[in-house]
């Protein structure tokens, strides 16, 4: 009952957002997702991870079948577009293979499956196609925000950014320091986070197959609901970034050419018109809050899980920052968001008491404040760095405290080993 209320309300969400696209002339997600089955996917790696996630509820004869059924199909697309001299650029060569196979088993779940195992398969495919879904979904918001909003508070961020150190500044001089190299790196960590995702999902689930259910909690809910939630920020405070309030990207519209060698100069704030292109998608920083996600479900991998965690988290902090699409402030925001969101998962999954009840309304409440003091307290915040650079950076760390220390005493305890009687010696 639960996955079926998920799934029509899943539904009728992509519904509402197909009908809103199309008002501003636009395909929506269902349309773009759609295109897809024949046409370039936008994503070819995201819908093989996709793939890749269904595939954990199958044994692994039949994930071989599955993969080489997909690369099957990818080369006839391949082999299709060349004969009909079809050589566009846009998208994915590969990809629709995957997308085939994902809808495929739930041809096969539905008709050649009953009881548990089609319930398995059926959740396996939902699991992709909510995957696949959000990405289009993503896509769908950010036009939305572009066209309602065409004032955008950037100029109360930079205000605020300034109690941080312009962060985006100097991170920006520093990737342009370390040349095309660096550049490449952090662009492909940016692009490939759900691919990032993916991996630390696959290692959750590794036993799907076996025990025939689900974990209570994985890193793909958190990933949805964030997904979901954040863009109704974006609607309540919307902001384009430094690379277009205050850099070239921006053209006209932007309050002058400064990123990232010349800090904001510290004035009034007002909201400032923008175009009705870019997306108004900073605050909070949403691929912040989907690294940090990543880093917090890959610590009880291996090592080496452990290690790109903590990689991609750190590269994408720099590409968030050095690429000029978000401000110091909206990593801190991403950060409280994030461990709000995981917060309350985590008590959905085990079960609500104080300690969680405590966490998630704690978590909002900063985040919150965060929000309000960038909105009404930016020239004070630039006045005074000394001041709100660490307030905020302390209310940051009283989440990350407040939700390990919390966590820690909902790790199951292990039993302590049985204490042998001392034995009389045999005389």
């Amino acid at each position: 009952m639960l996955w079926t209320a998920a799934g029509v309300v899943a539904l009728g969400f992509l519904i509402a957002l197909e009908i809103a696209a199309r008002h501003y002339g636009q395909p929506g997600p269902i349309t773009n997702q759609a295109k897809e089955v024949i046409f370039r996917p936008k994503s070819g790696p995201l819908l093989y991870g996709s793939m890749a996630l269904m595939m954990v509820v199958l044994p692994w004869r039949q994930r071989l079948i599955a993969a080489g059924a997909a690369v099957g199909i990818d080369l006839v697309f391949w082999l299709v577009r060349s004969v009909a001299g079809v050589h566009s650029t846009e998208g994915h060569a590969f990809g629709n293979g995957a997308l085939w196979v994902i809808v495929g088993c739930a041809v096969v779940a539905i008709t050649r499956r009953a009881g548990e195992e089609r319930v398995l398969l059926l959740k396996g495919v939902g699991l992709a196609l909510l995957l696949v879904a959000g990405r289009k979904t993503g896509d769908a918001w950010l036009l939305i925000t572009s066209r309602t909003r065409p004032s955008v508070l950037d100029q109360y961020v930079a205000g605020a950014d300034r109690a941080l150190g312009d962060p985006s500044w100097v991170a920006g001089r520093i990737v342009e320091a370390t040349g095309s190299v660096g550049a490449h790196v952090l662009d492909y960590v940016y692009i490939q986070l759900a691919v990032a995702a993916v991996v630390v999902t696959l290692y959750q689930l590794r036993h799907v197959a076996a025990e025939g259910r689900f974990p209570r909690h994985h890193l793909v809910r958190t990933f949805l609901v964030i997904g979901l939630l954040g863009p109704g920020i974006y609607m309540l405070f919307p902001v384009v970034g430094p690379i277009f309030a205050y850099g070239a990207d921006g053209g006209h519209w932007a309050v002058a050419d400064l990123w990232p060698n010349t800090p904001p100069p510290v004035g009034t704030p007002h909201p400032m018109p923008f175009d009705e292109i870019t997306p108004r998608n900073c605050m909070p920083s949403l691929h912040t809050a989907w690294a940090t996600a990543i880093f917090i479900h890959s610590r009880k991998g291996p090592r080496l899980l452990r290690y790109a965690g903590t990689f991609w988290l750190i590269a994408t902090l720099g590409a968030t920052l050095g690429f000029g699409y978000h401000y110091g402030t909206d990593i801190v925001a991403g950060v409280v968001f994030t461990l709000t969101i995981e917060a309350a998962m985590l008590s959905l999954a085990r079960g609500w008491d104080r300690s969680g009840v405590n966490l998630v309304v704690y978590g909002t409440v900063v985040f919150t404040a965060l929000l309000v003091s960038y909105r009404y307290l930016p020239v004070q915040m630039a006045r005074h760095p000394w001041v709100f650079g660490p307030v905020i950076l302390l209310a940051m760390a009283s989440v990350i405290q407040g939700y390990v220390r919390t966590t820690r005493q909902w790790e199951p305890k292990a039993a302590p080993a049985p204490q042998l009687e001392p034995q009389p010696e045999p005389v």
